[in-house]
């Protein structure tokens, strides 16, 4: 019996506990946040090798008490590993050697030395004393001498940790989500346009691939792949996208001359008409004529789009006409031409529009009854360089500029003669670099590119709006740069697109405590495993008279028959031309030629031999034939100079 119950045991091991359905293994949501933590200075500052204080900011007294010490080894850590002989300091030294010191003496016992020392042992005179010494523990009281310097740090602290914490507190207070970091991959270009719907659950992403790729974090496992890839125009960069007020469709505007508009799953809806490149008066042609630079939704009305042109003119579409636009804007110039708009921007009401332009200055209309193209505020000489980036405040007083002049300016709208702030030494090498406003538009924030000679990769500048001063720099990628930045609502998560020429990709930055949705979503999400079901085997198919060996050889006369049907190989040669002709030669036409057709088709040509009497035809050159005989009459000349007929006989004249 009790073998037999040893088997069931071993038997029953095999089966579950329990019966029904079996709750699936998964992975702690800290664990899966650790793994996508980025590292922080912070981290790095605790480290224990900076707990040393340096020589230089130690106080005079202090380092005369140590030397003048006749404890040499008061550490009672190298005197326990001395008794084992495992390791500590170099052999005792004689009697005569004892007073003298080798290198800087260490610091007592209880001056802040390692916290796993707890043993305290007596220690011996007259040992050397190895390695920098340690500030004593009353080192602040009125009985020492007077410091020279700066005072050294308390013990178990440091430097490191006292600005890191500084940074922590900074942090803390502006509330920003950079603990962790996941990356959208999938563009091989650097990726110039970035547009998060409303709701914070759909992402598109536009590079210079040509590519717009369409991310869901509903849909999407950890592997963080899009679901969608467009391609609007063949050979054109993405240089913008926006989405509806009603996150139901989108805008894309690329190196072409038309603008498209896709719905929410990323079929196309329709595109704008192009405009006649040959009408010079930009208000009468029906559309761009030069590639497009920017484009943005009206943020309140559904049906109403605003584009900037390499042509010199922004443009206000309805989505509902693709034909024509609805308003024609063209740019105050200091002299005639055609200056390219780099960019514009709604809004927060959509009553104002703004344009930057390529000469550096920047233009805003206020959209009232009876509006033209006159700006209602002209700032000329606002950059030294194209504006690649144009931002307004909620409440309409500030508006933020970006320019390829390495600056970022906060104008005061009431007054825009003179810029609040700028803010220099911000490389920008995209003509697609943006400006982003926090959720409560207490911070703004900008990306920076890499410059050749450059040891810092592409940043994130934040920046404080009512201070005006610089709050933290993050680093995003050490060799891309950073273009479009976005910092959403209602996720509390920050997007930045960074890329160069063989690589491009979206950071999303978030706080597991302080964002919400989003990349918590799909980073918790494990992909599915793979099934034994999923395997499909592919047929393979077996035709061994395909095979030399079983092929039946082709008999002669086959061959010969091929051959005959192949006209170089039989040699045939060129039959006869046949069919109708013109002019005595056949096959051949009379308007075979562009400018016969055309002339033809002009009326310049005329074939009227359809109603022409032959007789009369050849009649006409009678009296040319007499004057100057060509053939029969040169032949008679000598001889028979005068032609002699031959005489009607009487039987045919009475037939």
């Amino acid at each position: 019996m009790e073998d037999e119950a040893e088997i069931y045991d071993g038997i029953r091991a095999q089966f579950p506990l329990t019966f029904g359905k079996q709750q699936k293994s998964q992975t702690p949501l800290e664990a899966i946040h650790n793994a996508t933590r980025r590292p922080t200075a912070a981290g790095t500052a605790s480290s224990n090798t900076n707990d040393l204080p340096s020589l230089s900011s130690s106080s005079k007294g202090w380092l005369d008490s140590l030397r003048n010490s006749k404890n040499a080894n008061p550490n009672p850590k190298f005197r326990q590993d001395e008794n084992r002989g495992t390791r500590g300091p170099p052999p005792q030294p004689s009697e005569d050697e004892a007073d003298a010191m080798v290198g800087p003496p260490r610091p007592p016992p209880g001056s802040g030395g390692d916290e796993d020392d707890d043993d305290d042992d007596d220690d011996d005179d007259g040992e050397v004393m190895i390695g920098p010494p340690r500030p004593p523990p009353g080192l602040g009281s009125e009985d020492d001498e007077v410091i020279i310097g700066p005072p050294p740090p308390p013990a178990g602290s440091s430097l490191d940790e006292s600005d890191s914490e500084e940074e922590s507190q900074e942090e803390n207070r502006y509330r920003i989500p950079m603990s962790n970091e996941i990356v959208l991959k999938g563009h091989t270009k650097v990726v110039s346009a970035l547009a998060i719907d409303h709701s914070g659950s759909r992402v598109l992403s536009g590079s210079y691939d040509y590519t717009v790729r369409m991310y869901d974090f509903q849909g999407m496992n950890s592997r963080l792949q899009s679901f969608r890839q467009l391609e609007p125009f063949e050979g054109h960069q993405i240089r913008n996208l926006s989405w509806s007020p009603t996150s139901d469709r989108f805008l894309c505007v690329t190196g072409s001359a038309q603008a498209k508009i896709y719905d929410r799953d990323g079929l196309t809806l329709g595109e704008f008409v192009k405009g006649d490149m040959y009408i010079r008066d930009l208000k009468n042609t029906k559309g761009h004529i030069s590639g497009l630079t920017c484009g943005e939704w009206h943020p309140k009305t559904k049906e109403t789009i605003l584009t900037s042109s390499e042509d010199g003119s922004l443009r206000i579409w309805d989505v509902n006409d693709f034909k024509s636009q609805k308003q024609v804007i063209k740019p105050k110039l200091a002299r005639p031409g055609r200056v390219p708009i780099t960019t514009c921007a709604w809004d927060h009401e959509g009553k104002c529009i703004a344009g930057g332009i390529g000469d550096g200055s920047i233009q805003i209309w206020n959209l009232k009854p009876g509006w033209g193209s006159r700006p209602d505020i002209h700032v000329e000489k606002a950059h030294s360089d194209d504006i690649t980036g144009l931002r307004f405040s909620s409440d309409g007083r500030f508006l933020l500029s970006r320019s390829f002049d390495g600056s970022l300016k906060v104008w005061d709208l009431r007054q825009m003669k003179v810029a609040l702030k700028v803010f220099d030494d911000l490389p920008n090498n995209y003509a697609q670099t943006n400006i982003a406003f926090s959720p409560d538009e207490e911070l703004f924030l900008t990306g920076t590119s890499v410059e050749r000679e450059s040891t810092t990769g592409g940043l994130l500048c934040f920046y404080d709006r009512a201070k005006l001063e610089l709050v933290q720099r993050v680093g995003i990628s050490p060799t891309c740069s950073v273009v479009q930045c976005a910092w959403h609502p209602k996720l509390n998560q920050i997007f930045a697109t960074v890329g160069d020429k063989s690589q491009g990709g979206t950071h999303v930055l978030y706080d597991p405590t302080l964002s919400e949705r989003g990349a918590l979503v799909c980073v918790a999400r494990a992909p599915r495993k793979k099934s034994m079901d999923d395997f499909e085997a592919q047929p393979v198919i077996h035709n061994p008279h395909a095979l030399p060996l079983f092929r039946d050889q082709p008999s002669r006369k086959r061959q010969r028959e091929k051959i005959l049907k192949d006209p170089l190989k039989s040699h045939k040669p060129e039959l006869p031309i046949t069919g109708p002709g013109h002019g005595g030669r056949v096959g051949a036409t009379k308007g075979s030629l562009l400018t016969q057709y055309l002339l033809k088709q002009g009326g310049m040509i005329k074939e009227t031999w359809m109603e022409e009497d032959p007789r009369e035809a050849i009649l006409k050159y009678a009296d040319a034939a007499a004057k100057d005989p060509k053939f029969i009459a040169p032949a008679y000349a000598q001889t028979q100079p005068e032609p002699v007929f031959a005489k009607s006989d009487s039987e045919d004249e009475e037939k």
